[in-house]
């Protein structure tokens, strides 16, 4: 017989499965999916995610673009987004810009400059609600936008999507020395 802590985390491993499950069906439809990753933040990742799926996008392919970077999100300001995405009946439809769709946690602040102070168990659910519930149709490209190091959020997106590639970005110092 199970203990009610027993039958808890039951519970919680099959709503885990089933999440899972979900958001490997929503991103079904994804061809390859390019993670784009810097250890540190202030080093230029949201510009190469933005430029990377423009250029994807101006060569005709089917691009978009998940900014996952709950902390700083940016990625609809580096494209010129002005539009938000929307929220209808429990799905995100992107916002679309230069043919790039994009989602972006800035999408759904209530000011603009606010600061988003979150402690890990937020920023995972947050991240997989993006997941969950954004719908993307058919891509060929869904270029993610990190956060950046090595805390919670970026690698429960390293576990949660499984990519194809990841582009590494790093300050230029770094190159420079060797």
């Amino acid at each position: 017989m199970s203990t009610p802590q027993e039958n808890a985390r039951l519970e919680q491993i099959k709503r885990s499965w089933d999440q899972r499950r979900q958001i490997t069906d929503r991103l079904a439809g994804i061809k390859s999916k390019i993670g784009v990753y810097s250890g540190k933040g202030g080093v230029g990742k949201t510009t190469v995610s933005v430029n990377l799926a423009a250029s994807l996008a101006s060569e005709g392919k089917k691009v978009g673009l998940l900014d996952v970077d709950i902390d700083c999100p940016n990625a609809n300001k580096v494209l010129g987004v002005t539009e938000p995405a929307d929220y209808v009946d429990g799905q995100i439809i992107p916002a679309e810009k230069w043919g790039v769709k994009v989602v972006s946690m800035a999408f759904f602040q209530e000011k603009e400059d606010e600061a988003i102070i979150w402690r890990g168990p937020m920023v995972h659910n947050a991240i997989n609600q993006f997941l969950q519930s954004t719908e993307w149709g058919e891509l060929d490209y869904l270029i993610v936008d990190l956060p950046p190091g090595t805390s919670d959020s970026p690698l429960t997106v390293m576990q949660t999507i499984p990519m194809d590639g990841f582009v590494v970005v790093t300050p230029s110092s770094v190159i420079s020395q060797c």
